[in-house]
């Protein structure tokens, strides 16, 4: 069974394929309750960069070596933390996954606008085809019997484990454990976050890609793949930033600034 596959040309086409057709029953507006993810290689499997870490062929390789990785992530982090020292080993995980540690996180955004720009940002002479996915990670929750709410941090311990103490930890350690995906809302770490609608998913699994993982669970159909032709990949990088999705908005800093200005004038 192969992932629902819709090819886009311009960022109208786009916005048209992601609009729900039919206004909500109980809010009257066109609103989708999807997230979305932009990938550089439309024919790459959904890895995250914990996946990644090691290299892509085989992946996983050093899928053993995450507990060591948030161990010193904790150990070395605490210094540039004080201003805004997460919570809890949770908030940790997505403190480390947010500044690049790798983790078994995946980022998603709200916004598809976001996810087009991340998967439009850079281009490259001998280019691939691009892709935006989209998960109804709605479905995802019923199908593990679990409340279709997007998770807050302080939920985790108790939605997902019977005793309430599940841990960052503890979910390292359970090799075979209840298999299950959710979506996890961050906290506002800081304007990133907040100015790329950024959410997370976490999966019960080491072992497998994302799209993989829902596949083995008959989960398949809740992913839509939308694949932007690489003939196209320049002008819809033109079309975000007519309507002000740029690195000056996404990356509210003056690194996003001078980003933004470099790749405009480049």
């Amino acid at each position: 069974m192969s992932v629902h596959e819709i090819v886009v040309r311009s960022l109208g086409e786009f916005v048209d394929v992601v609009t729900p057709r039919e206004p909500d029953r109980q809010t009257g507006r066109r609103r989708d309750t999807g997230v979305y993810r932009g990938a550089s290689h439309a024919s790459a499997p959904l890895l995250t960069s914990l996946d990644r870490l090691g290299g892509v062929d085989p992946p996983h390789s050093k899928v053993d070596l995450e507990e060591h990785i948030l161990r010193n992530f904790i150990r070395y982090s605490r210094p540039h933390l004080d201003d805004a020292r997460p919570h809890n080993d949770w908030e940790l995980l997505i403190a480390a996954q947010h500044h690049g540690v790798p983790t078994r996180l995946l980022d998603w955004t709200y916004s598809p606008l976001v996810a087009a720009f991340f998967a439009t940002r850079l281009l490259v002479e001998q280019d691939d085809d691009r892709a935006v996915w989209r998960l109804d990670w709605q479905r995802v929750h019923r199908h593990f019997k679990i409340p279709a709410l997007a998770f807050l941090i302080q939920d985790l311990d108790t939605l997902l484990d019977a005793s309430g103490t599940l841990t960052p930890w503890k979910l390292f350690a359970s090799k075979d454990g209840r298999p299950f995906a959710c979506m996890i809302e961050p906290p506002s770490l800081d304007n990133r976050i907040v100015a790329q609608a950024a959410t997370f998913t976490l999966t019960s699994s080491t072992g497998q890609s994302f799209d993989a993982f829902l596949e083995s669970q008959g989960l398949r159909d809740a992913l839509t793949k939308y694949v932007i032709p690489r003939a196209h990949l320049a002008q819809i990088r033109d079309q975000l930033d007519l309507v002000g999705i740029d690195e000056r908005r996404l990356f509210p800093d003056l690194d996003g600034v001078a980003s933004a200005i470099q790749r405009y004038y480049g």
